[in-house]
Parts: structure tokens; sequence; C-alpha cells
């Protein structure tokens, strides 16, 4: 039967290979779950998903398969009713006492399984059948101090003893926007470690070779910890069209602090030009030369822009087009001298990408970056990573 189950996730977009589909049948037969759909969720995602990227996917298209189950009920193991009804006399009303006494666990079990036998097809309302809207007692919106509770994103009445389908991981979904934990996630794919500095952190197998060697005489090494050696010089667009990007941006400059111990980032408006900055509120007061910035830095730094690149196109291609200062040289020069002294770069734009094609600044932009531009979404901040780290 669960041979459909692996083209829906194959129709998911889910890289789930036979081999990983056979080593869950594998685990099936050796019984190392019961008849629970919860305990089969978490062993045939663990088998078939090997990205947490995918997580999300696996579970719209695990919910689309097995939608309307909420438990294959194991009717052959008898229920601990003494302890389930001293529990219960702890939680329960003496109104909901009273229901209980009309109809008891035994009989409410029982009376699920025939309905599981009977129902054939998807229920909406009415009392009786297992659906969505109704009062039956087995449903989501059904009324019964030991109701089950089958489908649904949310009860209505708080009664049920079982709840599945919560979509825990959504935010891992590669096409949606980011937040810190995953920008971290897709940072990662830019490490290259080394160990530098003070010798800080136990040796374990020098030591324990050391030792050996030295008749059993404890002779402790210790290296310096290790770290991302990679080192990255951020340019970031602030103001203007910037601010509704500001939350998104912030989450980024953070997780981008803790990934890379050789960061160091500098500040733009809208395009590049002769100057930029690290203190906003001091951007006059403190500038620092864009030549300054090239020859300070060598090429070892990885250059990643991180702007809407949303602005009138003479901003870019001519001089004096700045919105603040008559600069002299267009920003597009600027742009290719960047380029050109750090050839391992990318543009991070947090507008969506649906409308690049309408912006006609985003377009220089990209002609200017040989096509280097990634949006602000797991996916894209994955590939841009993964450019800099060839």
């Amino acid at each position: 039967m669960l041979i459909n189950f692996f083209f829906t996730l194959r129709a998911a977009k889910l890289p789930v290979s036979v081999k990983e589909y056979l080593m869950l049948l594998e685990a099936i037969k050796a019984e190392v779950i019961g008849p629970s759909v919860d305990e089969f969720y978490y062993l045939s995602r663990a088998s078939l998903v090997k990205d947490e990227a995918h997580f999300d996917k696996f579970d719209r298209a695990f919910g689309a398969y097995f939608k309307g189950v909420e438990m294959l009920a194991d009717f052959t193991k008898e229920v601990p009713l003494d302890w389930l009804r001293k529990n219960l006399e702890l939680e329960l009303t003496p109104e909901q006492k009273a229901l209980i006494e009309k109809m008891g666990w035994d009989e409410l079990m029982e009376t699920l399984k025939k309905r599981f036998e009977e129902q054939k097809e998807r229920h909406e309302g009415g009392s009786k059948w297992i659906g969505t809207g109704g009062t039956s007692p087995f449903g989501a919106y059904g009324v019964n101090p030991q109701g089950i509770r089958i489908g649904q994103d949310k009860g209505r009445n708080k009664s049920a003893v079982k709840v599945w389908d919560q979509r825990a991981y959504k935010d891992y979904d590669d096409t949606l926007e980011l937040g810190t934990r995953n920008i971290k996630v897709a940072l990662r794919r830019l490490r290259r470690f080394a160990r530098e500095g003070a010798e800080t952190e136990l040796d374990l197998d020098d030591t324990i070779h050391c030792t050996a060697a030295n008749a059993g005489y404890l002779d402790i090494k210790m290296v310096p910890e290790r770290h991302n050696k990679v080192k990255v010089l951020l340019l970031m667009d602030v103001g203007g069209t910037m601010d509704e990007h500001i939350h998104r941006v912030e989450e980024l400059f953070s997780a981008t602090k803790s990934e890379f111990k050789h960061l160091e980032f500098y500040y733009f408006h809208n395009c590049v030009y002769d100057f930029m900055w690290k203190n906003n509120r001091r951007r006059y007061s403190e500038k620092t030369a864009t030549w300054d910035i090239i020859r300070k830095y060598n090429k070892d730094y990885k250059l990643v822009f991180v702007g809407d690149a949303t602005m009138s196109p003479y901003e870019i291609l001519q001089p004096g087009g700045s919105v603040e200062y008559n600069n002299e040289e267009p920003g597009a020069e600027w742009l290719q001298r960047l380029t050109h002294a750090f050839p391992k770069f990318a543009w991070i734009n947090p507008e969506p990408q649906g409308v690049w094609q309408y912006r006609q600044s985003i377009s220089i932009i990209q002609q200017l970056t040989n096509q280097r531009m990634f949006p602000l979404t797991l996916a894209g901040l994955e590939g841009a990573m993964r450019l800099l780290s060839k």
C-alpha cells in the first residue's frame, strides 16, 4: 500500500530514492514501530528525508496522503481502564463525568472501530461520521470529554485525547523567507575551518599518542580552537526602499556575524559610490573611501552585497546620479572596481524575485554583477554560498 505514498512524495518534488523506500519497508517488516500514524510519520521522515529543508514539503505530502486518518488503533490490546478512569476523575467536571456514564471508554472505542469499518469516504458535518465541521465525538469539532480527534489543524472544544498534523517545520521550506536560524544553516555551506590563535582546546588524539609514547606519563597536548577561516566583506544598502526589509537584513547581519570570525561590513545607500560608512548616525562625519576599502582587504575576502537594487537607473549609470550628493563617477564604475578587486562576489536581494523583471535598475545591477544576484530565501542564500565557495 506504500507504493502510492512513495509516488506522492516524488510528486511533491522530494528527492526520495528507491533505496530509501526499501529501507523503510524493511523497518516496518522488522516491526520497529507500532500501528500508529504518528510513529510511521517519524520513521518515514527519518528514512526518506535527508535534508531538513525538505521537512515542510514532506509534512504537506504526508498530510495529503493520510488526510482524515488520526491513528491506526490497535484494538487487539487492552486499554488500562483503571488507570485511565483515575486520571479522568482528576480532570473532568461533574457534568462531564455524567456524560461518561452514558458512553464508557470501551463503548467509545468499539464504536470508533465500527465507524472506520462502515465509513468509506470523506465526510463533512453531521453527528455520526468521522469528518470535518460536525459534532461526532470522534472529530475535531465533536463534544465528548473522551473524544478522539481525527484531522483538523485545531479543535474547537479542547477535549481531544490525541492531536497530530502540526507542521512544525514550515520555515524549512526552501521557497520561504528566512529566520536567523535558517540563515545560519545556509551560511554554513561557506565554511573552511582552521585552527588559529592561542592553544585553548585539548587535542585528545595527540595527548593519547604522546602519553603512550612517554611510557604512560601524562603528556597533555593543546591546540587552538577551530574557526571558520573564510573572510567576508559585507556591503549593505540602507535607507529608502530598504526600510521595509530592515528586519530581514538585521537577521542576515546577525547570523553572518555569528558564523564568520573574519567579517568586515560597511553601509551604502542605493548604489556604491566613492565612500561608505560603518555607523549610520555618523555617516557623513566618519566616511571611509571606497578606494581605501579596496586597498585594505585582499582577494581572499568574499564580497557580498545586500540591497534591493531598486532606484533610478541614473543613480547607477550617470555622474551626479546620487540622490544625496554630486558623485563625480557613476555607481557602475565603482561596482566594476569592487567586483574586479574581489573576484568571488554575490548580490543578495531581499525583494521578491517575481518583481525583478519589472525593475529596470535590478536588471542593470544583474548585468553589472554577471547575473550573480540571489533572492533572500533559503534556496537563494544557499545558491550564493555555493557560488562563493568555488
